[in-house]
């Protein structure tokens, strides 16, 4: 097989858990370029500079090494996502930051949110089921917040979450598909005023 322009020349060998990182930076390479089903173990183990056979012994199938990436960029939104409500006890902040945490993940060196937003795979269960675990822990620490400071039940705090949730993706993803043509921080706080225009109307307890 030709190398790709981008191919890692083969070098000496790396401890395993440096080797994983190594294979998975070349698989989200490759996957956010072509998508799950035109990428190939074959490009991965060249893009990386190992032989398949190496490729193999850290993941099984393609299936796995997609999950692997997946698992880590989901883990990596909640926990953005979670460090945003944390960042401050002051409510319109929190909302700010928690619409931030959505276009700082978009934007993102790699591309990694099109593993999670946009996946060729999310008709298949165990795809299906990471990001929809992502979404709901997201959605579940935003209505976390608001029921403790508002009256609503832990339904409707549900559901507003989830909306809260849904709107900071959207707006992100849209935003990065106009090629920034808003500055990141106005974009995140013309999706932030909207927000805190409809969730400060809920009577605090």
């Amino acid at each position: 097989m030709t190398a790709t322009p981008d191919a890692r020349p083969r070098g000496t060998r790396l401890p395993r858990l440096a080797r994983r990182r190594q294979l998975l930076g070349a698989a989200q390479e490759v996957f956010v370029a072509q998508g799950y089903h035109a990428a190939a173990m074959d490009e991965i183990a060249e893009r990386a500079g190992v032989s398949k056979p190496v490729l193999y012994q850290h993941f099984p199938g393609k299936l796995e090494l997609y999950l692997a990436l997946l698992d880590e960029h989901a883990e990596g939104l909640v926990k953005t996502v979670r460090d945003a409500l944390e960042s401050t006890t002051d409510n319109k902040l929190r909302v700010q930051a928690a619409m931030a945490a959505f276009y700082d993940f978009v934007a993102g060196e790699g591309e990694a949110y099109r593993l999670v937003f946009e996946s060729d795979l999310r008709n298949v269960a165990p795809v299906r089921a990471r990001v929809e675990r992502a979404n709901q822990q997201c959605a579940e620490m935003v209505a976390q917040v608001i029921q403790e400071d508002t009256d609503a039940e832990s339904d409707e705090a549900y559901l507003l979450g989830m909306g809260l949730v849904g709107m900071a993706e959207v707006s992100a993803r849209y935003w990065l598909g106009q090629h920034r043509a808003i500055p990141k921080e106005t974009a995140e706080k013309i999706i932030a005023r909207l927000a805190w225009r409809g969730i400060s109307g809920f009577p605090r307890v």
